[in-house]
């Protein structure tokens, strides 16, 4: 095989695997192929050998197209070091808030959860591992786009808001709360995304530059009550956490 084919379909393989991580519910042939603009027949091979090699599965219910096990381990390898650093003061946070804190990490355009502390309330909001949520309207996205120069990050927002119209809302406004987040500010997303969960965090940087965020979500019924607590208890880790 010509060296510029094997590139290509190296490329392909991974523009497949992007869109798939987009969409944690699962993806047809039809839907992957219209996103990634290639023909279909062309991305059932490239799904086919990805699945031989476990970076591709199936829904048994549903037969809709995910990411597979294999590239959630390769992914749970690259950021395990960073969790292992990150884990006591997430489990600080929990324990002096009661609440859950979850961790996510920047993939693509969206963000990918990949570590959490299930606070003690009995009314608590608890998300899976390895799910992806949007950048515009979370605390965990708006932290992270805060983290990125200005034109990346609006480029980011507007291909977002194409994708997810129920999302849009006026590009200027974001960007002034993105520039609030920059100079101090914890992210929030007060029902935004989930009508009855709010939530505040804040993100931090690897030594390779991966952006990662810190969020606590919270049932909104209780929400007002706390926030002052809670955002003295994040401003305070995020002052100390030395990332």
């Amino acid at each position: 095989m010509p060296q510029n084919h094997s590139i290509q379909v190296i490329s392909r393989a991974a523009e497949i695997m992007r869109a798939l991580a987009e969409n944690s519910d699962g993806q047809s042939l039809g839907q992957i192929s219209k996103q990634v603009k290639l023909p279909r027949s062309t991305v059932q091979r490239i799904v086919a050998a990805l699945i031989t090699e476990g970076f591709i599965s199936t829904n048994g219910s549903s037969g809709g197209i995910m990411l597979g096990p294999e590239i959630q381990s390769l992914a749970q390898a690259v950021t395990a070091g960073f969790k292992d650093r990150i884990r006591p003061m997430m489990k600080s946070i929990s324990k002096e808030t009661g609440e859950t804190v979850d961790l996510a990490i920047l993939e693509g355009n969206r963000m990918r959860f990949i570590d959490q502390i299930v606070g003690g309330q009995r009314l608590r909001t608890v998300s899976r591992i390895g799910d992806t949520f949007p950048l515009t309207n979370t605390a965990n996205g708006k932290a992270a786009l805060a983290s990125l120069p200005v034109t990346e990050a609006t480029k980011l927002i507007i291909n977002e808001f194409e994708d997810w119209p129920d999302f849009a809302r006026p590009l200027p406004d974001l960007l002034v709360e993105l520039e609030g987040i920059q100079g101090g500010a914890l992210a929030r997303d007060d029902n935004e995304h989930t009508e009855g969960v709010s939530a505040l965090g804040f993100a931090i940087s690897d030594p390779a530059g991966e952006i990662y965020a810190v969020s606590v979500p919270v049932p909104s019924s209780r929400f007002a009550r706390i926030h002052g607590a809670l955002t003295k208890t994040l401003e305070a880790h995020q002052k100390q956490s030395g990332f």
